[in-house]
């Protein structure tokens, strides 16, 4: 028969509610706490944290809305969030949403049923009608019309560092390469700076950017390419952007990083400790993740934090791009 607190409490020699303050981290004696943390490893206690919640209104649980697992930076992400979130006690719902805005919409009806506490969300459909102010709701790049909290790597600055980059490493014709949603989001920074950047440093460039889904995306970025045959630097929306347009770029007798040099964006890697898989503007994707679950459990705990917080970013050489030719930054 499965252990109850009642259980836990007659081992260890205290009431039932000494029990429930050490599981909810209240104020006891280390020597009591010792008492009840043993009873309940001898009787192998499993608190109900979901029964638990439905009486005081917290479940311990958060919410994870990702668009797809499949996208490395989305994987990594998650991870982490999970890792920060176990050591605040609580656990992690993930939802794979594949972009569906009705998935979206369920889990954040789950909030106001008590089923989670709060969601992360990583969300490009339209779900500004389902956010409030009051909902504890962090956002990752996205911001919404009721100023929900958001997490953001500086777009802006990686965009501009991109442009940097190429320049510095003798690229002269560049182009943009990638794919857009029609709700605002941060990440439609990075080509607005890329191209800023260019006419600064006075280099040529073009530009593919194309709504998402991204339909025909061989045929279209091979087209692209071929009528731009003397493009020499490249920059990605993402990495796996990145990665299908070297891909593209061998099929029509293109070398990287020889004959054209190509930087990505996100940083991803394999795995932890690997070299990058393509020259790229790295995110602080852990701290990413810690800021948003900080943020978060604030939120539902009643405090106020900041609406927008902006991370930096870094350029990390991965073998797509050459070495430097100048030495001097715009």
């Amino acid at each position: 028969m499965k252990a109850t607190m009642k259980d836990v409490a007659k081992l260890a020699g205290v009431g039932v509610g000494t029990v429930s303050r050490v599981l909810n981290n209240g104020s006891v004696k280390a020597s009591t706490r010792e008492k009840v943390e043993a009873a309940m490893t001898e009787l192998n206690y499993q608190p109900d944290f979901y029964a638990r919640g439905l009486k005081m209104k917290h479940t311990n649980t958060v919410a994870l809305i990702l668009p797809t697992v499949w996208h490395p930076f989305f994987g990594e992400f998650a991870y982490h969030v999970e890792t920060a979130l176990e050591r605040q006690n609580y656990k992690l719902y993930l939802c794979n949403s594949s972009g569906n805005s009705e998935k979206e919409q369920e889990y954040i009806q789950m909030v106001s049923q008590n089923k989670v506490d709060g969601i992360i969300g990583i969300t490009y459909s339209d779900i500004d009608e389902y956010i409030s102010s009051n909902l504890p709701f962090v956002s990752i790049d996205r911001y919404f019309t009721e100023e929900v909290i958001y997490v953001t790597a500086d777009n802006a600055a990686g965009g501009r560092l991109a442009a940097n980059e190429l320049y510095r490493r003798g690229c002269q014709n560049v182009a943009y390469i990638g794919g857009y949603q029609e709700t605002p989001n941060e990440t439609k920074s990075r080509r607005k700076y890329f191209e800023i950047e260019c006419r600064q440093l006075g280099i040529s460039y073009k530009a593919l950017d194309m709504l998402e889904p991204l339909d025909h995306l061989s045929e279209r970025v091979t087209n692209f390419l071929l009528e731009n045959p003397d493009i020499d630097g490249i920059f990605t929306i993402n990495d796996p952007m990145a990665l299908a347009v070297i891909d593209m770029l061998e099929k029509i007798g293109k070398n990287v990083p020889e004959d054209v040099q190509v930087i990505g964006f996100d940083g991803q890697k394999m795995t932890e400790g690997d070299p990058y898989l393509v020259s790229t503007i790295a995110q602080p994707t852990k701290q990413m993740a810690e800021v948003a679950v900080a943020k978060l459990i604030a939120v539902i705990n009643g405090e106020t934090v900041e609406k927008r917080t902006v991370l930096p970013i870094e350029f990390g050489e991965g073998g797509t791009t050459k070495p430097l030719v100048r030495n001097d930054f715009a």
